[in-house]
């Protein structure tokens, strides 16, 4: 069974590869944000990383992250989206994540637009050939942008993408910080990359990574499927 030492000490291992690949890549580990992806996990998890100084979670189902994050409204918690989300859930998850790191298509951004709750939102884009993998294909990204822009209660924040396994992470992130300056290009202020994860983070901060969501390297091995 996992013991709150054996969680200190990976994030602790987490945190001090973040300052390194930041020192290699001459950036300030402030200028990361490390989001710990607890899905599946419990609630007093979450607590505990709260203790040992991780204030961002991130969740990738509604279903799971709601009883937690009512759970968990007297810590200081910044919750954030990470998965896929159903139009027709974007209200509720508005409820507790203003974060939403997922977005891909423009009937997304029109629920979040009429839930009226003000959000931050990344533009998920697909890295890969397979265009039946989650994100917009990076042809379609400025017009995704643009649908952003419009509604003065969401702020785009940047652009988000998972690297391909079958392809050396760098070179995905290389690409998706290219794309990142193509919405730079729309709105100046959209300067977030939201990439890498337990096994790629460093390989995304070398390519400009300001939000890292790591999962299993912080939390240790998920709980099955509830």
């Amino acid at each position: 069974m996992d013991t709150t030492g054996e969680l200190a000490e990976r994030v602790e291992r987490v945190l001090g590869r973040v300052a390194d690949a930041c020192r290699d890549a001459g950036r300030r580990p402030d200028d990361v944000t490390v989001i710990a992806v607890t899905k599946f996990h419990p609630a007093s998890l979450i607590r505990d990383l709260v203790r040992l100084g991780i204030h961002h979670v991130g969740e990738n189902r509604h279903q799971d992250a709601a009883p937690k994050a009512a759970e968990l409204r007297d810590e200081p918690l910044t919750w954030h989206f990470v998965g896929q989300l159903q139009s027709n859930k974007a209200r509720a998850v508005l409820g507790y994540a203003r974060i939403i790191h997922s977005v891909d298509r423009p009937s997304l951004v029109t629920a979040l637009a009429k839930a009226d709750e003000p959000c931050e939102v990344f533009l998920e884009v697909n890295l890969t050939d397979d265009p039946g993998r989650g994100g917009v294909v990076p042809d379609e990204l400025e017009t995704l942008a643009e649908r952003v822009l419009e509604h003065p209660q969401l702020r785009l924040a940047g652009v988000m993408g998972v690297a391909p396994l079958d392809e050396i992470p760098r070179a995905a992130f290389a690409r998706l910080r290219l794309l990142s300056e193509r919405v730079r290009r729309l709105d100046p202020g959209a300067r977030a990359i939201s990439a890498g994860m337990s096994g790629d983070f460093p390989d995304a901060i070398a390519e400009g990574a300001t939000h890292l969501r790591i999962g299993t390297a912080i939390t240790g091995k998920r709980p099955a499927a509830p």
